[in-house]
């Protein structure tokens, strides 16, 4: 071969060099996005069988036995529960934070004005607010408690447990902070007006867990909470209006503040949605409510 033979051809071979090296970069960047897409695919699909649910700390004991025993069931879903008060689980779900809501109320006009009218609401539990004070004053002669009276402790209007026959030692009221589905239901029932004011409260607390420590380790206290935080026997519930407050009181309606806890979904709820629901309203879930000092909504 001469020498111009092997200088004609080496454009030719340079050519078919760029030529393949091009394809293989094609190759790899089709492989690449390819993988990125099966990627986003599957983190999709992990994320929607992955539920958030959020929202009433008076049902979140209820509803987050029900997800630790929904969970060890499920091959490919995953519920995780967060309290943080009804008012925020709503905002929650109407923002796309939460799968769910849980919620001690019914969601309210101003809410749907404001987020739109897509609420489904799903009934799990009924509940009582039960009004509750630390031992040294059920022990020193208070068992019962009327509305006036209740009215006047948190309007500041009566300061002293004697002044309801019991111990001489000042009230130490506590409430719960706005937001709170609890105190929505209190406010409205025995304060007459949902944004009504209580000016005889001494402290402010963020869920009936921290209501029901604040009462355990105070002396003279008395706060409002929901009716399984009063099973233990560390605080004391008293009788309202004359009515005890407890499961059969709660079923025939005759307890004042009884009231239902919710599940909330934004429009109809989709199928991993629908499966944790069912759950918690079934015959398990149900069995669970009992368990923990709930009243079924199903018997």
């Amino acid at each position: 071969m001469e020498v111009s033979d092997f200088v004609d051809r080496k454009p030719e071979s340079l050519l078919k060099l760029v030529a393949i090296f091009l394809a293989v970069v094609v190759v790899a960047v089709l492989i690449s996005f390819w993988d990125d897409d099966l990627g986003r695919v599957h983190r999709s699909a992990q994320r929607s069988n992955q539920l958030s649910v959020v929202g009433s700390t008076s049902a979140l004991p209820f509803v987050e036995t029900c997800a630790e025993e929904f969970n060890l069931r499920q091959d490919d879903r995953s519920v995780s529960v967060t309290g943080s008060g009804t008012g925020v689980g709503i905002k929650s779900l109407a923002s796309g934070i939460a799968d769910i809501a849980m919620a001690s109320r019914e969601v309210r006009t101003e809410e749907v004005e404001i987020y739109g009218d897509r609420f489904e609401p799903f009934p799990i539990a009924f509940d009582a607010v039960c009004i509750a004070v630390s031992w040294d004053v059920y022990d020193g002669g208070v068992k019962e408690i009327s509305r006036d009276q209740l009215l006047s402790i948190y309007n500041g209007e009566i300061d002293s447990w004697k002044n309801l026959g019991g111990p001489d030692e000042p009230i130490a009221a506590i409430a719960r902070v706005a937001g709170s589905g609890t105190r929505d239901v209190f406010n409205e029932v025995v304060m007459g007006r949902l944004d009504h004011e209580t000016p005889g409260a001494d402290s402010y607390r963020g869920s009936n867990a921290e209501v029901w420590a604040a009462i355990a380790s105070g002396e003279g206290a008395i706060g409002y909470l929901s009716l399984n935080y009063v099973k233990d026997g560390e605080v004391e519930a008293l009788s309202y209006e004359g009515v005890a407050p407890s499961t059969k009181t709660v079923m025939d309606g005759s307890y004042p503040l009884t009231r239902t806890l919710y599940l909330y979904t934004l429009g109809e709820p989709d199928e991993n949605e629908r499966a944790f629901i069912d759950f918690v309203s079934g015959e398990r879930g149900q069995s669970i409510a009992e368990d923990l000092g709930f009243v079924p909504v199903k018997r």
